[in-house]
């Protein structure tokens, strides 16, 4: 009896094809149907949708500079004083200049601020990206309802002139620096209502 030694590539052949079933996937029927199509790949990003207003990245840099001068300006008004606050951060000299100088009037008549004057609808109406030094402008509504001096001295509330409106309208120029927007002027408007 002659026994037929079969080559390797036969078994190798064999191996191969439960790996090709495999890959190609079961349910060989011929019914038609259609393999389920696959899913979408969870790791692929939904593609960037474009903003309707391209200045919004500034816009909203120009607002969250606006916000953190106001809120270091409020604390040095509630003391009388800059010292530990980071308003040179946020204002440029000029502004600054005129924070130090209403401290100053504040700290001879020893008076501080109690509440705050808050800012409401703080929107950006101009904004110039093409300058060398790109310019924003931001008006206000100066909510005084929160608001109060007090005398150190006398231990007591100064009532505000009764002319003063309580909301008013204010304005803010801003500047883009290297470390960011900086406020470069602020002006109440106060016989503009908001």
């Amino acid at each position: 009896m002659v026994t037929k030694i079969r080559p390797r590539r036969t078994a190798a052949l064999y191996g191969a094809v439960p790996l090709a079933l495999l890959l190609a996937g079961c349910g060989g029927s011929d019914d038609g149907a259609k393999p389920p199509a696959a899913p979408p790949a969870a790791s692929t990003p939904a593609p960037a949708t474009s903003s309707a207003d391209p200045q919004a990245a500034e816009k909203t840099a120009v607002l969250a500079a606006f916000d953190a001068m106001w809120t270091e300006r409020t604390k040095a008004y509630a003391k009388s004083d800059a010292k530990g606050t980071r308003l040179e951060k946020y204002a440029t000299l000029d502004a600054l200049g005129r924070i130090r100088n209403d401290l100053d009037r504040m700290k001879a008549a020893g008076t501080v601020v109690r509440g705050e004057s808050r800012q409401e609808h703080a929107t950006v109406t101009a904004l110039d990206l093409t300058s060398k030094t790109p310019k924003a402008t931001i008006t206000t509504c100066v909510d005084l309802s929160a608001y109060e001096q007090y005398s150190t001295q006398k231990k007591a509330v100064i009532p505000l002139p009764t002319n003063q409106p309580m909301r008013y309208a204010a304005r803010a120029t801003l500047e883009k620096w290297p470390n960011g927007w900086m406020v470069t002027t602020y002006t109440p408007e106060g016989a503009r209502p908001c």
